[in-house]
């Protein structure tokens, strides 16, 4: 086994065999995925992509599930390759944003347009995939400064919805007294 990489790392051939079966997309054909969920087309004149992930968003629920599920295979893919835990929590944040803005009618289609995490995930594998093959691990170092920075982010937003509530509260019980 090489230094630093995970245990079950080396038993995926070069062409993406595992054991027991089954392979590893490599990283071309989950490229191709994530260009059809998310650039595929074009809008003439406004240099604007968008995939079927914006299209089938137009279905409400069964577009958002059938999206989900080619979503969740490039997640599959990340973790058959031994992708970190902090990066596979960058790519679920990526899936979460996709999920919560892209279920509101409409303005989710909009945002898919812009948003693309199919790509940005891909993005994330390929990075480690060179990481693994340079020995590098600065793409860890980065991981972790995004992880930081998330949780600052949620507490700020904690902190920022419990003072909401809070005046509001008390805005209410104001109302309340004679």
């Amino acid at each position: 086994m090489k230094p630093g990489m995970p245990p079950h790392q080396e038993l995926i051939d070069n062409r993406g065999a595992i054991p027991g079966g089954g392979r590893v997309p490599d990283i071309a054909e989950l490229q191709t995925l994530a260009r059809w969920m998310d650039t595929v087309f074009e809008i003439p004149g406004l240099n604007v992509r968008f995939g079927l992930d914006a299209l089938l968003g137009l279905f409400p629920g069964l577009g958002d599930v059938a999206t989900s599920l080619v979503t969740l295979y490039i997640l599959y893919a990340a973790q058959q390759r031994g992708m970190s835990r902090v990066t596979m929590a960058r790519m679920g944040t990526n899936i979460l944003i996709d999920w919560a803005v892209g279920s509101i009618p409409l303005v989710g289609d909009a945002f898919d347009v812009f948003w693309k995490s199919n790509h940005r995930n891909v993005e994330l594998l390929r990075q480690h995939v060179q990481a693994q093959d340079e020995g590098s691990r600065s793409a860890r170092t980065g991981d972790w400064l995004f992880f930081t920075l998330l949780i600052g982010a949620m507490a700020l937003v904690l902190i920022g919805s419990l003072t909401v509530t809070f005046f509001t509260l008390r805005w209410l019980a104001g109302l309340l007294r004679p």
